[in-house]
């Protein structure tokens, strides 16, 4: 890395860094993410520096979703080891801190020298697992320096990533120096190599074992149970506005064997009134406690306004629709209700993810374009149980096929164990 290169790096995390600063006056997300970063220092007042340490990175909460089999399993043959986990979002940190007392939990810090220096001395970890991307160029030159092993896990790439290109050697220079990629298909290790980088393992998308961890888990809802009132489920999770409105428009034919409940992938108070005026005689999930005279069984639509409980509501749909993929980002998780063997409908937005296209050619996905299009495809799964069954059936099978991809890590990494 030059001067200039340094320089120009340098001043790019520090206006991040100021953009959201500044933001952080309007926005209460942004606040957050200013006031973790203060507070990052007093997380590990209680090391136990007589223990060693593995540390896992997720930018947000699905990629701690993705690589928690493999920070489980790791737990289980480090058993001795204290574990941390850090967030640079905090829509991953507000979940994980609260359920997670165990481990260290913290914001990962701004991407300065000072900032990567004091992280190592207070972590001094023995390894990093860094999940899929979110590569910070200073602390991965510090962590090398100090040579602490570096796995990144279910990694994709593509020909345009910044350390294959010629203004970004400063870049590979760092990158060449992981110790393993642990990535998720075939195109990424021959890009990989095609860059003679050769430390590399196909070991495939680790969310399918995480998401076959869901099957055995206890179903805890009972309101849902409740709301359902032996009606079939549906079921919209992740859903932005454009899903929302498309949402809204079919529930105006008022489906009579079916209920729905709807799961904004953001939070907002004055959002969420509006959704209750969207779907006429729904109910939030923070005014089920207050319910004094009507039973939650007596609304059509259920409106969730809190996070970190959509898989756990997957478990009750009959038929599934995943959000976002109607935005220029794309298709959120669709492997999450897929698992529980229901239908998984979503919009046309799947270009870059290759478990929503499978899905689809599996049988277990239907692609959406409109409210019409919708309304025709819950007619016919409402009516038509072997068809919704069906269906059902293959998106469970794609997923319980699938290869487990922890196993093959897990195993690498424990072949290293001797030397950590």
């Amino acid at each position: 890395m030059t001067f200039i290169e340094k320089i120009l790096y340098k001043l790019t995390v520090r206006i991040i860094y100021l953009v959201i600063y500044l933001y952080s006056f309007i926005n209460s997300k942004a606040r957050k993410w200013i006031k973790g970063r203060n507070n990052t220092n007093l997380i590990f007042s209680e090391r136990d520096y007589s223990k060693k340490l593995i540390w896992m990175h997720a930018s947000s909460l699905g990629e701690y979703e993705q690589g928690l089999p493999v920070f489980n399993e790791l737990k289980k043959q480090f058993n001795d080891y204290q574990f941390a986990i850090s967030f640079y979002s905090p829509s991953g940190y507000d979940v994980i801190s609260k359920k997670n007392k165990e481990d260290f939990i913290f914001y990962f810090p701004l991407d300065t020298t000072k900032q990567a220096k004091r992280l190592i001395k207070n972590l001094q970890p023995s390894m990093l697992i860094l999940v899929k991307y979110d590569y910070w160029y200073i602390t991965l030159h510090h962590l090398i320096k100090n040579n602490i092993p570096i796995y990144v896990i279910s990694a994709k790439f593509k020909p345009s990533f910044i350390a294959f290109k010629k203004y970004g050697k400063w870049f590979y220079s760092i990158f060449k120096k992981i110790n393993y990629f642990f990535v998720q298909d075939e195109k990424s290790l021959q890009i990989l190599k095609e860059n003679n980088i050769n430390h590399v393992i196909v070991a495939g998308d680790t969310r399918f074992d995480r998401v076959k961890e869901l099957i055995n888990i206890p179903k805890t809802l009972d309101f849902l149970d409740e709301f359902k009132d032996n009606k079939l489920l549906f079921v919209a999770g992740s859903t932005w506005k454009k899903d929302n409105d498309l949402l809204s428009e079919t529930y105006k034919n008022r489906y009579e064997k079916l209920k729905f409940v709807i799961v904004p992938h953001e939070i907002n108070k004055d959002y969420m009134q509006l959704l209750k005026q969207k779907f006429p005689n729904s109910i939030l999930y923070s005014e089920i406690d207050s319910l004094e005279d009507k039973n939650i069984s007596d609304y059509k639509a259920l409106i969730i306004d809190t996070i970190g409980i959509l898989t756990k509501i997957y478990a009750y749909a009959d038929i599934s629709y995943v959000g976002g993929a109607f935005d220029h980002d794309g298709v959120h998780n669709v492997l999450e209700p897929a698992v529980f063997g229901v239908p998984v409908l979503f919009g046309t937005n799947i270009k870059k993810y290759k478990e929503a296209q499978e899905l689809v050619e599996k049988g277990g996905g239907i692609i959406i374009k409109n409210h019409e299009e919708l309304s025709n495809q819950l007619v016919n799964l409402i009516e038509k149980d072997e068809v919704r069954l069906s269906i059902g059936h293959h998106a469970k099978k794609m997923i319980i096929n699938t290869k487990n991809a922890t196993q093959i890590i897990v195993s690498t990494i424990l072949n290293k164990k001797n030397s950590l």
